[in-house]
């Protein structure tokens, strides 16, 4: 994996070292939401059977990290996050650019994700790079925000 070109981070695979600094981020931006540290060793137990999860680094320091799940043809965004003073700099379109390489490099044919429905700077992520929301599920996320379900085709 190599830095982006719109951005100074460099990206490169999560393995366990990282959950320390992965944690810290993931209770930062899903404060009612966070998955446990159990839940992502258990992904990155699946790498890279099923699972493809990488961090974003600037000036060496973790500021970002994203997942895919795949399974046949289909795969799954199951986060991105970005520290709060790393947004809006380009880290979380490079990660999801690396994710959705993955997923066609594992030949899935579409990919889904759910993204809450405050939060439109994602969404807007999203939609530039072809999603289109396709439903929702209704008070999804503990605080009893909705989700958007989002699809992307990547054999348009």
């Amino acid at each position: 994996m190599s830095s982006p070109p719109d951005t100074r981070a460099v990206l490169r695979p999560m393995t366990a070292d990282d959950l320390t600094a992965v944690m810290a981020i993931e209770r930062e931006t899903f404060p009612d939401d966070a998955w446990s540290e159990g839940m992502l060793r258990g992904e990155l137990d699946d790498q890279p059977r099923t699972r493809h999860y990488i961090v974003a680094l600037v000036e060496g320091e973790i500021v970002g990290y994203a997942g895919l799940a795949a399974a046949a043809d289909q795969a799954d965004v199951q986060t991105i996050a970005v520290v709060a003073g790393h947004r809006r700099a380009g880290i979380g379109a490079a990660m999801l650019t690396e994710l959705l390489a993955e997923a066609v490099r594992r030949d899935a044919r579409e990919v889904f994700l759910e993204v809450r429905a405050d939060n439109p700077p994602a969404q807007a992520m999203y939609e530039r790079f072809g999603f289109e929301a396709i439903g929702v599920r209704r008070r999804y996320y503990k605080d009893g925000v909705d989700a958007i379900i989002m699809k992307k085709d990547l054999h348009a």
